[in-house]
């Protein structure tokens, strides 16, 4: 007979946990399986629960399937065995023998705990990663748990689970300290191990679009829609931005009255700065919208995806940019590969093809 209260706080392991009784027996039979094998060398049997909450009772039995073979396998028992327990027995059979938990050394007592309680740390992980698995690509708050010589460990939701932020995720110059609340979009949830694990990132394009969702109504709602994002985290990031609505300035929309929503955006961000394009349908006018804030003075294809954007004199460096980030923060954007000239320069290109000589017509025949 057991407790009453042995499945009463089963019953508050299923409501709290989210662990059903079914699946607590299963883990209990799968430990007390270990144990006894552990305790009876070259025991191959199962062990199975059959549980009576209205009578308060557990019954544990130790089957096998009754093979025709020299040796048996995991949960089998040879025919010449089988014999021995039941004369009757033949192959197929399935041989039950009940016994008693209690005769377990304790050793195997400790054995079976350990198991249980590694298969309950089992169940609440996959529970927990199947309530976060709808969370990737999503934007979460959480609390650095601690920083060690690489990666930052977020604690998310209701602290069942650890946000993993590996070095390639963090934002060059951001400093994490144990206690820090912070924003964090989620790149990937992965069973790791023991437990739970989420990759997440400070330094994902993905950040920056799910925050402007957060500041923006317009993009939450789908009137203002995001076409693209590219970053270069701690630095500066170029956002292109469309709606197909004619009453809404688009570009107007992300940066708010007196430019509070973007603000909030590069505040969130640690002082980032935030280029927000128009989108164009036409490449070359996105190629020119892309590079600001340069102006553009014109744009031609010279190649499949490949464009030279032309621009004043005195705007190349900052067409360019800082080592040559906003040029290659645009071609990201926009996905061409952009060659950016001075004017000055394009002219004296122009000016040289038209000097070169004409090379002369060949005049050979077809080759035979």
């Amino acid at each position: 007979m057991v407790n009453k209260d042995f499945f009463s706080a089963l019953a508050d392991l299923e409501r709290e946990k989210g662990i059903s009784e079914e699946a607590f027996f299963d883990t209990l039979a799968s430990a007390l399986s270990s144990a006894y094998k552990k305790q009876y060398e070259g025991e191959t049997g199962v062990v199975k629960i059959e549980s009576d909450s209205e009578k308060g009772t557990l019954r544990f039995f130790l089957t096998h399937l009754v093979v025709d073979a020299e040796e048996a396998q995991e949960g089998e028992i040879t025919l010449e065995d089988a014999k021995l327990i039941k004369k009757s027995a033949k192959v197929g059979d399935m041989l039950s023998e009940e016994f008693i938990p209690k005769d377990f050394t304790r050793i195997a007592a400790q054995t079976a705990k350990q198991v249980i309680q590694q298969k309950i740390r089992e169940t609440e992980r996959d529970n927990t990663l199947s309530e976060f698995s709808d969370k990737e690509g999503e934007l979460m708050s959480g609390l650095v748990r601690k920083v060690d010589m690489k990666n930052v460990y977020i604690e998310l939701g209701k602290g069942q689970i650890e946000g993993l932020m590996l070095p390639q995720d963090q934002v060059p110059g951001e400093r994490y300290e144990t206690g820090d609340r912070i924003k964090v979009f989620v790149k990937r949830v992965r069973n790791g191990g023991r437990n739970a694990q989420v990759l997440v990132s400070r330094a994902a394009p993905g950040l920056v679009k799910r925050l402007f969702e957060e500041e923006v109504p317009e993009i939450k709602q789908g009137t203002v829609l995001i076409k693209s994002v590219a970053r270069e985290a701690g630095h500066r990031t170029k956002m292109a931005i469309y709606t197909e609505d004619s009453r809404i300035d688009p570009v107007g929309a992300c940066v708010g009255n007196k430019g509070a929503r973007v603000n909030a955006v590069v505040t969130e961000l640690g002082g980032e700065k935030v280029d927000i394009i128009l989108w164009s349908e036409n490449p070359l006018e996105f190629i020119a919208k892309s590079l600001s804030p340069a102006t553009v003075v014109s744009v031609t294809q010279i190649g499949e995806k490949s464009a030279v954007a032309v621009v004043p004199d005195d705007k190349l460096s900052l067409a360019i940019g800082r080592e040559g980030q906003n040029a290659r923060l645009a071609a990201r954007l926009t996905g061409w590969k952009i060659d950016v000239k001075s004017e000055s320069a394009a002219a004296k290109l122009a000016l040289a093809e038209e000097e070169k000589p004409e090379e002369p017509e060949e005049t050979g025949g077809e080759a035979e």
